[in-house]
């Protein structure tokens, strides 16, 4: 990703003179898989990557892992975190600056960005109103059939001692006949 976008950013960004390998110091290994980049060269988004692998790092270092002191482990790893931090928001701040940019350069794309946005909040909310309104037909067919079970024993005349024989057989299946 770094390299389709490395002429994205340059020019952005003083070079940074932190090591890009590792969370701090020569012995911390760096993020499994990524070669060394060349001081000088780095981009926001390299920046923002070698930071982000650093934070990684912190946190499955064997220094830190095997580490005594709690304290220096905290503080590395806050570090770690405030850097990555600092660069996110330095991304974003370009981003905002090139959307500005876009904003006085073609209003009209902005305006169609706002539409379609619109148009996808609006599909949602009217997936979303379907979705509650079957239900709530749902549950008011479940209550209609729950108010008519409870008005047909009303309708019925008041139970004798054998109602209930009469109810359970009436709702079993008609004997089969026997051929002769």
């Amino acid at each position: 990703m770094a390299s389709s976008m490395s002429g994205m950013f340059s020019g952005q960004q003083p070079p940074v003179t932190h090591p890009v390998g590792g969370p701090g110091g020569p012995g911390q290994p760096g993020f499994p898989g990524t070669a060394a980049r060349a001081p000088g060269n780095n981009t926001l988004v390299d920046e923002l990557e070698a930071s982000f692998e650093a934070c990684f790092a912190s946190l499955v270092s064997q220094d830190y892992v095997n580490g005594t002191d709690q304290e220096e482990i905290r503080t590395g790893v806050d570090q770690c975190i405030q850097k990555f931090l600092d660069v996110a928001r330095q991304t974003e701040c370009f981003f905002l600056q090139k959307r500005l940019q876009l904003s006085v350069q073609k209003p009209e794309q902005v305006v169609k960005e706002d539409v379609s946005e619109l148009r996808n909040e609006l599909q949602r909310k009217e997936l979303l109103v379907q979705k509650h309104l079957s239900k709530l037909h749902h549950w008011q067919q479940v209550l209609e059939d729950v108010s008519v079970q409870q008005r047909k024993p009303s309708d019925l005349p008041p139970p004798g001692p054998l109602a209930f024989l009469e109810q359970a057989s009436a709702s079993l299946p008609p004997a089969p006949l026997k051929p002769n």
